[in-house]
């Protein structure tokens, strides 16, 4: 390849990564005038729930049943801090905890859920995530080998008329910030079954993803928590993180 060649690809690169960045800034804008008007209207609404001010944070879903949902321990920081310093958002570094009962639930825009074993939601936490995700809240489910059955039968409980089914290839989940032409990376290899990307949709917003026979969280591991995994992996694992990040903050606002 030419120096040419070379020079203009790379001018390429570098033209369309400040146009993300730039787009992302906007929607940064947009999200905290969506942040003040939601804080207003929550101060004049009598709801059961006491209001929280939006933030821009991810939350690991504390669950019960006996499943690990404290496992990959260094994923969320890792993720945050990528999503910090790809994009312009002003996201928090820090993750947050918190159980479906929770009121602080309702502030957080990213929920995250992993574990090996079996997740069990009670009826009035069911509620709670089924309220949490029609006002426009995001769940992220990372199988984590273990966890397949349980979060099926869950889902399954949690919208009874809504299936869960696979998001297509041209979902912007796998574009707004990275091209996933590939869609879900696949971290481990387990039992031979490719990677899947599935989804259940509130009418267009894709408001539930669940990442199925990838280990998505280990790739987001410090580098050598996972013996044998490259780096690469490690990076796609990330740039597949960003953008569920930033479709889920960006789906939540409207015109």
């Amino acid at each position: 390849m030419s120096r040419h060649v070379r020079g203009a690809a790379r001018g390429l690169r570098q033209s369309r990564r400040a146009m993300v960045l730039a787009g992302v800034a906007v929607v940064s804008t947009l999200l905290g005038v969506a942040a003040r008007h939601a804080s207003a209207a929550h101060a004049t609404m009598q709801h059961e729930y006491a209001p929280h001010t939006p933030r821009l944070a991810i939350a690991r879903l504390q669950y019960d049943g006996g499943g690990d949902w404290y496992a990959n321990p260094s994923s969320l920081p890792n993720l945050l801090a990528a999503i910090a310093e790809r994009t312009a958002l002003p996201v928090e570094r820090t993750e947050g905890k918190v159980r479906l009962t929770d009121d602080a639930l309702f502030s957080y825009p990213f929920l995250h859920a992993t574990g090996h074993g079996e997740m069990v939601l009670s009826a009035v936490e069911l509620a709670r995530l089924r309220e949490y995700l029609t006002r426009g809240g995001f769940l992220h489910i990372d199988d984590n080998y273990g966890l397949d059955e349980s979060a099926r039968k869950m889902l399954a409980q949690l919208f009874p008329d809504r299936p869960l089914v696979p998001v297509p290839a041209r979902h912007p989940i796998y574009r707004v910030v990275y091209d996933m032409p590939g869609g879900l990376p696949k971290i481990h290899e387990h039992d031979g079954k490719p990677a899947e990307g599935l989804g259940i949709f509130l009418g267009d917003r894709l408001a539930v993803y669940y990442s199925y026979s990838a280990d998505l969280g280990n790739g987001w591991e410090d580098i050598g928590t996972h013996a044998g995994d490259p780096p690469e992996l490690h990076e796609r694992a990330i740039r597949m993180g960003v953008n569920l990040f930033v479709y889920a903050v960006t789906s939540r606002v409207t015109p």
